[in-house]
């Protein structure tokens, strides 16, 4: 596996200890890292509570937001000191006292934000999805990579989940055979609507539902799902169909409500991905399967079951490595849990990584080229969404791995 930390990760499980107990996959604690979070809405605020976990990693120093009761909101959640607050993150970019930035705002200003956070020469971790389009995503690779000393991680971070790491895993050695189906869902049953104290807000607070900010359903919800499959498989779809449309909510929002996309991947693996979420129905909720010859994985963001195919059963040895039990306890639908216990919210684990990566100067397993990827699969799925026709693959848009 690629990271390290798996490793570590893996021996502790082996070792009989709790997920929630793994501070040590942190690093060595070399510095408190001064933070600033440019964008604090509901993700910005999510993140300022998991960074409130790490006291002796992070410190809040600067909170950018160009609403004023976004910035007194956040400002309260700061526990160890009291930040300074800027509506211009350029202005914030000025000040001194901050190491990295943190990236939460709506998607059409990614590119922008996180090329001016580079040029600060400043360390940056970049909310998903990483750009708005596929070109400022190719543009963002090139950028980065002129300047190898900063770090660049991007919020996919099912990329450093312990029961996700686990699955990349069981994919790699074959566990689940041959391949061929994945269903992933992302639903909910609300209108995605915020609260507007102001009219003159709407398009700033409801950005999400306006083509000219948002990727919609398939960048904020879809995405995560899709950057898992990538970095699973190593691999990107081919064709891409999409359909959708606002079958629910008819309040004049521009992004779709409703919406499936169809990916085709015909590399080393020959699969279909099927991606979908409504904002019409929550009975499903989250859902990610994994289809193969030999079982099935069925996840949560935060556990999974494994099951396998009645064939599979016959060779306990190899249902024991798969799972990694000394007994095998099967559910009442006979599955057995991937790991022992529930994992923590993946933003704790990708900000540890974000530090450690700052402080050993290593690569994070989601960087620019592998957020690049996944921009570049929204973007075709977006288009074929609503252009209503399918779209393709290019070779210039293969990148190397980071």
């Amino acid at each position: 596996m690629e990271r390290r930390t798996f490793v570590k990760n893996t021996a502790l499980i082996a070792g009989g200890l709790l997920i929630g107990n793994m501070d040590v996959l942190a690093g060595s604690g070399a510095g408190v890292l001064k933070i600033a979070i440019i964008g604090c809405g509901d993700r910005g605020k999510g993140i300022i509570e998991v960074i409130n976990q790490s006291p002796d990693k992070f410190r809040i120093t600067a909170l950018c937001d160009v609403l004023d009761f976004r910035l007194t909101d956040a400002r309260k959640l700061c526990k160890t000191n009291t930040p300074n607050v800027y509506k211009d993150y350029r202005k914030l970019l000025d000040d001194k006292a901050v190491d990295a930035v943190v990236v939460a705002v709506p998607l059409y200003l990614h590119y922008e934000i996180a090329v001016a956070v580079l040029k600060a020469d400043r360390h940056l971790y970049l909310e998903k999805t990483m750009t708005y389009n596929l070109t400022q995503a190719l543009d963002l690779v090139k950028l980065a990579k002129s300047r190898p000393g900063q770090i660049l991680q991007v919020g996919h971070q099912y990329r450093y989940s312990p029961l996700y790491y686990r699955v990349k895993e069981m994919i790699a050695k074959n566990y689940l055979g041959d391949i061929s189906q994945i269903e992933c869902r992302w639903d909910r049953n609300a209108d995605w609507r915020r609260a507007v104290p102001d009219p003159s807000l709407e398009r700033q607070i409801n950005w999400r539902m306006y083509k000219e900010y948002s990727g919609g359903l398939i960048a904020e919800l879809m995405s995560h799902q899709i950057d898992f499959i990538n970095w699973a498989f190593d691999t990107h779809p081919d064709e891409v169909f999409a359909t959708g449309g606002i079958d629910i909510f008819k309040d004049g929002r521009e992004t779709f409500d409703n919406a499936q996309v169809m990916f085709r991947y015909t590399g080393k693996h020959s699969m279909i991905g099927n991606f979908g979420a409504t904002c019409g129905n929550s009975r499903d909720g989250y859902l990610f399967k994994i289809k193969g010859t030999l079982g099935t994985i069925s996840l949560l963001t935060n556990e999974g079951i494994f099951y396998p195919e009645k064939k599979l059963l016959n060779n306990k040895e190899l249902v024991d490595g798969v799972t990694g039990a000394t007994r095998i306890v099967w559910n009442k639908e006979g599955g057995t849990p991937i790991l022992p216990e529930p994992t923590k919210d993946g933003t704790w684990y990708a900000f540890n990584e974000f530090y450690e990566c700052i402080q050993t100067k290593r690569m994070p397993d989601s960087n620019v080229t592998t957020g690049a990827r996944t921009a570049i699969c929204v973007d075709l799925a977006n288009t074929a969404l609503y252009d209503k026709k399918p779209t393709f693959w290019k070779a210039e848009y293969n990148l190397p791995n980071a």
